[in-house]
């Protein structure tokens, strides 16, 4: 079984600005089913298109199931996701320290939120703590992608 380890964090500024190798992927999602149980993600860049099952989060991690599939069937399954659409930039690089750090700047409704992620091999693996990082924000519910999805977040509440 495949599982993702994560945490989130929000940010001052946008640190990737200052990075010299810097991965940009705009990204569209949405979402074919939301339970407690589970959640079924359609993700689209501008180069291919992928299906994501996630089981419930336990700590910092969670099953996750992830697969290409056609480009075009991709385009399709989108239009058919609940709710509203997440369209993000997500900039990626590799920090000082050595860990990948995936920036999440959200447009539409959350225009201008920034969350911060770090997949890490273990629930116990030590963070070092970049000086750009605000807070963790990894169990407040109102930063995950599902949640986005459907509600404004208050640049008060994010900054």
């Amino acid at each position: 079984m495949a599982v993702e380890i994560e945490r989130k964090y929000l940010v001052h500024g946008k640190p990737w600005q200052s990075q010299d190798k810097v991965k940009v992927t705009v990204i569209k999602q949405g979402y074919i089913s939301k339970s407690p149980k589970h959640t079924v993600r359609i993700r689209v860049t501008e180069k291919k298109a992928m299906i994501t099952i996630k089981g419930p989060t336990k700590g910092f991690s969670r099953a996750e199931f992830e697969y290409e599939i056609p480009y075009a069937d991709g385009q399709e399954l989108i239009k058919m996701c609940d709710g509203g659409l997440v369209d993000k930039t997500r900039y990626t690089f590799v920090d000082e320290h050595g860990q990948k750090w995936e920036f999440d700047e959200f447009r539409g409704i959350n225009d201008g939120l920034i969350v911060a992620e770090i997949e890490v091999p273990s629930e116990d693996t030590p963070i070092t703590i970049p000086s750009w990082v605000r807070e963790e924000v990894t169990f407040d519910k109102r930063y995950t992608n599902v949640y986005i999805s459907n509600h404004y977040i208050s640049q008060d509440v994010a900054s």
